[in-house]
């Protein structure tokens, strides 16, 4: 028996890293256009939770994005409940066949994400500021739209493979 377990927790520890398959979203309506989506005026409402679910931060963001043929720019401004502000600038491409790139300034080179149905599944390194210091984290960061005027975002941050936690953030075009 504690062979088979042996044998067996492998496999589970993989299954368990396993994300969803973003090409089971491919017939989702509406579909996601990131140059439609991310065109104007946006307010998103989110917060950070750790490991254990425990809520560790609140934060309100207002975007701003505007595209010119496949290049955008996507202005994130936060506000955290404890008054802190942040600010990141997102340069964006869309590539074609749902794929697009990203860069910002606390960005560790590129993302690059890939689009099908009604989701879309970004994958890059975020510079993370914490007390005095700063780490860079990966983020797993995956948004679905609801309709045309909401989307859901979940993202998974880990470091070294281990999970950190997570954000979760609900956008709005106004």
């Amino acid at each position: 028996m504690k062979r088979r377990l042996a044998l067996l927790a492998p496999a589970l520890l993989l299954s368990a890293c396993a994300g969803p398959d973003l090409q089971s979203y491919a017939a989702e309506q509406p579909r996601l256009d990131l140059r439609q989506y991310f065109n104007g005026p946006l307010l998103g409402h989110g917060l950070f939770t750790d490991r254990q679910g425990r809520v560790k931060a609140r934060f309100v963001v207002r975007m701003q994005g505007r595209w010119q043929g496949e290049q955008g720019v996507l202005e994130e401004d936060f506000e955290y409940s404890d008054g802190r502000k942040e600010r990141r600038v997102w340069r964006l491409r869309h590539l074609g066949d749902g794929r697009y790139s990203g860069q910002a300034d606390d960005v560790v080179g590129e993302a690059r994400g890939r689009s099908a149905g009604n989701a879309l599944q970004w994958a890059y390194t975020l510079k993370l500021p914490v007390d005095d210091k700063v780490y860079e984290v990966q983020f797993d960061d995956w948004m679905w739209l609801v309709d045309e005027r909401v989307m859901i975002n979940k993202a998974r941050m880990s470091k070294f493979g281990l999970d950190l936690g997570e954000v979760t953030l609900s956008f709005q075009k106004l």
